[in-house]
């Protein structure tokens, strides 16, 4: 229902510029900005792509739940995970109730340590007897700062950065994000688990390549033998850059043109009527033409693989934040007022 009401939605502003035009005298041009063999090559893309996604898509239900990755489902003996998802929860405030795990200006702080305690129980799953994990955070500020947790950690303000590495059990590490990418890391053998937040800065700065290094030199652990879970996020389809960030990753990267593709504008409006956004600027300085957009997901991956995690451990959600806000929280397609989800990770407390 959705594309429908999109596509009906774009006819009628057609014909609304349509009337106004005709009012005046003026027809629209018959300049054909792609050719029809073209337009519905990529029609057909598109669909195909949605199809994809949209068997991708988890159920919805009005109870709160969790996304997991079916490699760390294999180790959940010894490891707990979850990536939240938005529906259930407390928080009314952006729209249906819903799971909001961001202390953010808009939501009570009731609301969201309601949430949390929730999102807990859910990824740690229900015990008999001892004590809940602790959830654990950072105050993220798009960084490669990354912290290390060989012992317990004392209560207090969390600690700045976009990462952090534990071999303690009963604590749970948590990244919050509405777009970033989540990158959740666990070591099943020698029982060491990580969590990073990776936008496109923290991407740039290699955090998670060298979150995989950090756990090898502090913890003894071996890539072969590392499990990687790449949460939902902002996809390509979706993640519109610009000079800035597309200059950031071709001084890093060789395979950064990789990461890279052009998408062009479909507004029908600007396709009937070419002339109407015609500019005075040179060319190559307009807003006008194709934008780039940027795979983060694929970025990240390339880090794994890089650091020496085999393919086969590698597990990415299919999910773009952007695409399914009914699903998850986006910051960019909400134009800043949303919520934030959790992806959290932490090593099970042995029984005794």
């Amino acid at each position: 229902m959705p594309a429908l009401r999109k596509k009906a939605s774009a006819k009628e502003s057609t014909k609304e510029v349509d009337r106004l035009l005709s009012a005046v005298g003026l027809k629209h041009g018959t300049r054909k900005t792609r050719t029809p063999k073209a337009r519905a090559a990529q029609q057909s893309a598109e669909k195909a792509a949605a199809k994809s996604k949209s068997a991708a898509k988890p159920r919805l239900t009005a109870a709160a739940t969790v996304l997991r990755a079916p490699l760390f489902e294999q180790a959940s003996e010894v490891v707990r995970h979850g990536f939240s998802l938005r529906p259930g929860g407390k928080t009314s405030v952006y729209g249906k109730p819903s799971l909001n795990l961001g202390f953010t200006p808009s939501d009570s702080k009731t609301n969201v340590a309601s949430n949390r305690k929730v999102f807990l129980g859910l990824v740690a799953g229900k015990r008999s007897g001892g004590k809940s994990p602790e959830l654990l955070c950072l105050q993220q500020i798009h960084s490669d700062l990354i912290h290390i947790f060989k012992k317990k950690p004392k209560a207090g303000k969390p600690l700045s950065g976009d990462g952090f590495i534990t071999n303690v059990p009963g604590v749970m590490l948590a990244i919050q994000t509405a777009d970033c990418i989540p990158v959740l890391l666990a070591d099943p053998k020698r029982k060491v688990v990580a969590a990073f937040h990776a936008g496109w800065r923290g991407t740039v700065k290699r955090i998670v390549e060298k979150g995989v290094g950090r756990m090898c030199l502090e913890f003894g652990c071996d890539p072969a033998d590392i499990l990687a879970a790449i949460g939902p996020g902002i996809h390509a389809c979706c993640y519109a850059v610009g000079d800035e960030v597309i200059n950031e990753f071709g001084s890093q990267f060789t395979y950064s043109k990789e990461l890279f593709t052009e998408v062009h504008d479909l507004d029908p409006i600007k396709e009937k009527y070419p002339l109407l956004f015609l500019t005075a600027r040179a060319p190559g300085h307009s807003n006008l033409g194709p934008q780039t957009h940027l795979d983060l997901v694929e970025a990240n991956r390339r880090q794994l693989l890089d650091a020496g995690i085999p393919a086969e451990n590698i597990w990415a959600s299919e999910l773009c934040t952007s695409c399914h806000t009914d699903l998850l929280f986006s910051h960019r397609a909400e134009q800043g007022f949303t919520g934030r989800m959790m992806s959290a990770i932490g090593i099970v407390t042995s029984r005794r």
